[in-house]
């Protein structure tokens, strides 16, 4: 049976045949409203006490199972005994929510709001979208702390989907159509300055000059009077060409009208702000969870394309520019995209204007993240001149963003964690003092790497820590992925039995599922499982594993443990130097492994020089995810081994 949950007003949900499915009383109906706010992750079963009691009960957790059974029964009513539950499922700690891409109102809206298509289509998946909504988002939770992010981040969509459908009636001609409701919208929220821009010209078109101008001058008087700040740039250039009648206020319509379904230069000022409102809600969508993150990057890349087919190299650098996620991982998710928004990124840096300063910054900063782990001598160029000009320019965002492209390209040589430590700790005290919270969760988990490697777990505990308050305090659940790994590898790190550290790596595993991070997840669990051998002095596993891009490296030790050792001494000779990311140690390590057992003189050699900067360090606790101790005691082996 397909389930609809709705959202976007008290939280419901309906069968296939669009039916009301009974969901009992508040409490209930918290269960799923929490686990769709989660996105398909696990919500462990203590959390959501916390979140459904402020005073908790002493049965607190019998309690959520009891309701989880009772909403298991009406979801999926027909699901035959002993068979494990497909909506509502149980993983590791606590449950999870999957239904279907359209399984969620909230979800549809979504997409509809940030998707790219011609002006009429544009229209009328947006009165769609908006016809959805029966009241505030999670109506009944409004008081909630777990809500909170939630329920304005759904309202915020819901303003930007009145304004791009005003924008398509004014594409379309309709200019008339949209003075109402964009009267509306600016009553109910007067500091939205983009509902005043499209009310005057929506107002102009019609042929009210008069009107429109005293829109402008009443938005100017509430900004000025009770907000203390000066319009912005977009409606005082709209109030000039209002009074002097410009010829684009007018062209842009009649050419939408004739050709919604291009784009062309007279477009450019009415798509200017859609596309770069795209991109911002895109960039909230990338940090909400594995689907959020997914959606976003499927979308980037035709923003981009849109905004390069306009000719606006100043458009074009701000909507690549505007998408400053923090990353914390080496190896991108999607390598080809990466690739495309990098190229995109040189072009518009080249055909920049003079001048413009910080859109260089973000394009030079874009270039060094989307170019991590290719170890070019350009990506550690352009993460250079990013923070250059960051610093000059006082801008604590784009500082942030620039120190994000030099964390990423201070992978040149081995044992470099204190360098990266020092940016980690430059991130959190900026971040603090600027709000920035998702570069400060970046700089915590940033120093919670390097602090490992150097073999500082307090240090690293308290980064962890600090992560995870500020990821469940404004809802960022990917945060958790990479401290539940950290806390496994310090398992293996504090040299605990291999029994419990496998089974600390298959709960952290789990949180891999359906994350939305391919390069992180692809052949993880297998290498974290061999490098525990390895640390243990056991053969590698021999049995089936996707080793994903870590196969090289991993290939000779698993042929010595199935007693295959001239198909392990060629498998050594074919593996190329590992890449220079979080894993650069560890992979060098399972090749001096390899070397050792082998008596492969060129291999040990090669892995000496590699490894001896990072003497002192752990061997793969830069990474947070995995380790096989001291990079000393392979230095000793080989040193031995070779006779140095």
């Amino acid at each position: 049976m397909d389930v609809l949950f709705g959202v976007l007003g008290p939280v419901t949900a309906w069968d296939g045949s669009g039916n009301v499915i009974p969901l009992k009383g508040p409490r209930h109906r918290a269960v799923p409203a929490r686990l769709i706010i989660a996105r398909g992750r696990v919500v462990p079963v203590s959390l959501l006490v916390d979140d459904l009691w402020m005073d908790p009960p002493s049965d607190g957790v019998g309690a959520v199972r009891t309701f989880v059974a009772a909403l298991r029964r009406v979801l999926e009513p027909d699901r035959p005994p002993r068979t494990p539950p497909r909506l509502l499922v149980t993983e590791g700690p606590g449950y999870a929510l999957r239904p279907g891409p359209d399984g969620v109102d909230a979800w549809w809206f979504e997409r509809a709001v940030t998707a790219t298509r011609p002006a009429a289509e544009l229209l009328t998946a947006l009165d769609e979208a908006l016809g959805r909504w029966r009241g505030p988002a999670y109506a009944e939770f409004a008081g909630e702390p777990w809500a909170r992010a939630e329920r304005a981040r759904l309202a915020e969509l819901r303003l930007r989907a009145v304004e791009r459908r005003a924008e398509a009636r004014l594409a379309l001609g309709l200019a008339a159509d949209a003075v109402p409701d964009l009267d509306a919208h600016v009553a109910e929220h007067p500091w939205r300055e983009e509902g005043w821009r499209l009310l005057a010209l929506a107002l102009y078109r019609t042929g009210r000059q008069g009107d429109a101008l005293a829109v402008l001058r009443r938005a100017r008087t509430l900004l000025v009077e009770q907000l203390g700040v000066d319009p912005g740039p977009e409606l005082r250039r709209l109030e000039e060409d209002i009074l002097r009648q410009a010829d684009h206020l007018d062209a842009a319509s009649r050419v939408w009208a004739q050709a919604a379904e291009t784009y062309d230069r007279t477009v450019a000022a009415e798509a200017r702000s859609r596309l770069e409102s795209t991109v911002g809600i895109l960039r909230n969508l990338a940090v909400t969870g594995g689907g959020g993150l997914e959606a976003a990057r499927g979308q980037r890349m035709a923003a981009i394309a849109a905004a390069e087919e306009l000719g606006d190299a100043e458009l074009t650098a701000r909507v690549i520019g505007a998408y400053d996620v923090p990353a914390i991982w080496t190896r991108s998710d999607d390598p080809h995209q990466a690739a495309q928004v990098a190229a995109a990124a040189e072009r518009a840096l080249a055909a920049l204007p003079p001048g413009r300063e910080t859109a260089r910054a973000r394009l030079l900063a874009t270039i060094a993240l989307e170019s991590r782990g290719t170890g070019t001598k350009r990506a550690r160029q352009a993460a250079r001149e990013a923070e250059r000009i960051a610093r000059e320019l006082d801008d604590p965002r784009l500082l942030a963003f620039a120190l994000n492209g030099v964390f990423m390209q201070s992978f040149d040589r081995a044992g470099l964690a204190a360098r990266r430590d020092e940016v980690g700790a430059e991130l959190v005290g900026l971040s603090a003092r600027h709000d920035l919270v998702n570069y400060e969760v970046l700089g915590h988990l940033i120093r919670l790497q390097a602090r490992g490697a150097l073999a500082d777990f307090g240090a690293a505990d308290g980064h962890a820590r600090a992560a995870d308050r500020l990821a469940e305090r404004h809802e960022r659940p990917l945060v958790g992925v990479f401290t539940a790994w950290y806390r496994a590898m310090r398992l293996a790190a504090s040299g605990r039995a291999a029994a419990e550290v496998e089974a600390a790596y298959r709960d952290a595993a789990a949180r891999l599922d359906g994350c939305g991070m391919p390069g992180l997840e692809a052949g993880l669990v297998p290498l974290a499982s061999l490098c525990l051998r390895v640390r243990d002095g056991r053969p590698a596993q021999t049995g089936p594993a996707d080793w994903g891009p870590y196969e090289p490296w991993a290939r000779p030790l698993v042929s010595l443990a199935r007693g295959r050792r001239a198909e392990a001494a060629k498998a050594l000779r074919d593996a190329p130097d590992p890449p220079r990311d979080l894993l650069f140690e560890a992979l060098w390590c399972l090749t001096a492994h390899a070397a050792v057992a082998l008596d492969d003189r060129e291999a040990m050699r090669r892995a000496h020089d590699a490894l001896a900067p990072a003497a002192g360090e752990l061997a793969g606790a830069g990474s947070g995810l995995l380790t096989l101790g001291p990079v000393s005691r392979y230095l000793r082996a080989l040193a031995e081994r070779s006779g140095r």
